[in-house]
């Protein structure tokens, strides 16, 4: 039901912006209490990379913090990760989120691939 796009291969200190929307016109999630982004690279467990929520408060994970920016609109279903100053260790699946009190949703993955 969600969509992310946006990943592809860049060069490192290049940037990439990932959307994710709500795939299909008769589709909305109702009372969105957080969005996010998570990601997994190869041989590794899937990680938070940023979260966003109603009030707008944003957490960040350490390794990324200053380079990326995450930013949404719950009413329209649609958020965004901005990255930028890529390093070959962002390489990896990106997946969005949307949570509300009742369910999870998560996209299929999009592939950013960061070359040194």
């Amino acid at each position: 039901q969600l969509q992310a796009s946006g990943g592809g291969s860049v060069q490192a200190g290049g940037s990439l912006k990932l959307s994710c929307i709500v795939s299909g016109t008769d589709k909305h999630i109702e009372r969105i209490k957080v969005m996010s982004w998570y990601r997994q690279a190869q041989r590794k467990q899937r990680e938070l990379v940023a979260i966003i929520a109603i009030n707008s408060s944003t957490i960040y994970a350490d390794s990324i913090k200053g380079r990326f920016t995450i930013s949404g609109d719950s009413t329209r279903n649609t958020q965004w990760l901005q990255m930028d100053n890529l390093k070959p260790e962002n390489t990896a699946v990106y997946y969005c989120y949307f949570g509300n009190l009742s369910s999870r949703y998560w996209s299929k993955g999009t592939q950013v691939t960061v070359s040194s």
